[in-house]
Parts: structure tokens; sequence; C-alpha cells
């Protein structure tokens, strides 16, 4: 059974910085593409970053560029979320996300997700 767990999220100032990691198991995703998501209440999910399975071509939202940089571990099966100069308007709950197969969407069948991890930045 595949699990995405997602950790790190908390409350925080804004301008602080926060790192969120998202361990997988039940299978490796090393030829998927993995990535971030995020919702606020009464907002649709929205996409926050995205690496390839390679490690490289990162994609970031333009809300997040500059601040966040998503990087994986292969050997750990892990991916991660440095989040830096925080603003109120980052607070949400986070999701990781790992594509079931290259080519496939951001959906819930084309991916796995974990539960979520709630990111709360004060002003």
């Amino acid at each position: 059974q595949v699990q995405l767990v997602e950790s790190g999220g908390g409350l925080m100032q804004a301008g602080g910085s926060l790192r969120l990691s998202c361990t997988a198991s039940g299978r490796t995703f090393s030829s998927s593409a993995m990535g971030w998501f995020r919702q606020s209440p009464g907002k649709e999910r929205e996409f926050v970053a995205s690496i390839g399975w390679s490690g490289t071509s990162p994609i970031y939202a333009d809300s997040v560029k500059g601040r966040f940089t998503i990087s994986r571990d292969y050997g750990k099966n892990m991916v991660y979320l440095q989040m830096n100069s925080l603003k109120p308007e980052d607070t949400a709950v986070y999701y990781c996300s790992a594509k079931v197969r290259v080519g496939s969407k951001w959906d819930l069948n084309g991916a796995y997700w974990g539960q979520g991890t709630q990111v709360t930045v004060s002003s």
C-alpha cells in the first residue's frame, strides 16, 4: 500500500522559515515526479512546486518563486519543501504528491496524495 506522510508543519511568524518533509512508502518514486500542493479554507487546492524524476527541472508557482525550494532524496524516498520568508498568505494545509506514472496528471487518479500538514504564518 502506497503512503505519503508529511511532517514539519507548524506555526511560524512572518519572515520565518519551515521545512516540510514527505516520506513515501509502498513503492519507490525514483522515476516519478513529486510535488507539493496547498489548500487554504474556502479555496481550491493549488500547485506549489514539483520536481522531476531526475531531480532536475523544478517548477514553482509564481507566488512562492524565490522563497521556496523543492528537493528530493532518492535513497530515502523523500521529498522536501524548504520555505523561507514566509508570509501570512502561505497559511494552508500542505500536501505531498507523487505521480503514479510518467505523464499522469496531478489528480486523484494520476497521483498519490498525503494527508497534509498545517502551516500557519502569523503576521
